[in-house]
């Protein structure tokens, strides 16, 4: 079984993503194919593998983003369409088509997944300056989520004059644009100094969940460069 559709994939052409406003980002439907999204819904992870993450600190001040949370690693046990999905976007094929668009030549993917409750949310953040940026792919099903209960993702327009490492609210931005997050829809960002985005709270009944899967792109040096800064901040203080 195919789960993502490499022809409609591809068919995301870089310029025009990279001139997209407020920063590089878009919205499909239909990125995965309807087979395997309908098995990857029905076999969605259980909220038992997740680890509980409430109460953070986050950067500047900001809000925690309280969620269930886990990442994925070799060994996982998640069910089987998972892994096979998670192989496909191993693929050559997949790296190089999401690395074009950021406009790298080659990247790292990590995966994690996040099911949001009742009550919580993403405060206005932009992600890590290690990230390229980042696909999610949204996993409620239509008919079985209310758009009331919220859970779109806003690209939110800071008119390029805010700083990441500060914390602002929602009615400090110029602009919000809902990115669909109800059915087969995902949503692809490029990480820059002014690509804040947030989620308003969830108000959803008990025992619904916001489901999301997040591929993030890294630099393909990423650990070496890490490696080495910690390696120059030793030197320095010896």
């Amino acid at each position: 079984m195919r789960y993502l559709d490499f022809d409609r994939f591809r068919a995301i052409i870089p310029a025009e993503f990279r001139a997209t406003r407020p920063y590089p980002w878009t919205n499909p439907q239909g990125l995965l194919t309807d087979a395997g999204y309908q098995r990857l819904l029905d076999n969605m992870p259980d909220v038992s593998l997740f680890e509980k993450k409430f109460g953070y600190g986050r950067i500047a001040g900001q809000k925690p983003h309280d969620r269930y949370s886990l990442e994925y690693a070799p060994g996982t046990p998640v069910p089987e369409p998972w892994q096979e999905f998670i192989a496909e976007l191993c693929s050559d094929d997949y790296r190089t088509t999401l690395a074009k668009l950021f406009g790298a030549r080659k990247i790292n993917l990590r995966f994690h997944w996040h099911y949001t409750p009742n009550g919580c949310s993403v405060s206005p953040h932009t992600d890590s300056v290690r990230e390229h940026g980042s696909q999610l792919f949204y996993f409620n099903r239509e008919g079985e989520w209310d758009p009331a209960w919220g859970g779109d993702t806003l690209v939110l327009d800071d008119g390029g004059k805010m700083e990441f490492e500060t914390a602002p609210s929602l009615d400090d931005f110029n602009g919000e644009i809902a990115a669909r997050s109800i059915g087969n829809y995902s949503l692809i960002f490029e990480r820059t100094r002014h690509s804040w985005h947030a989620v308003r709270e969830i108000r959803c009944p008990e025992g619904k969940m916001r489901r999301v899967f997040i591929v993030v792109a890294n630099p393909e040096n990423l650990y070496r460069t890490v490696r080495d800064k910690v390696m120059r901040k030793k030197v320095h203080r010896f």
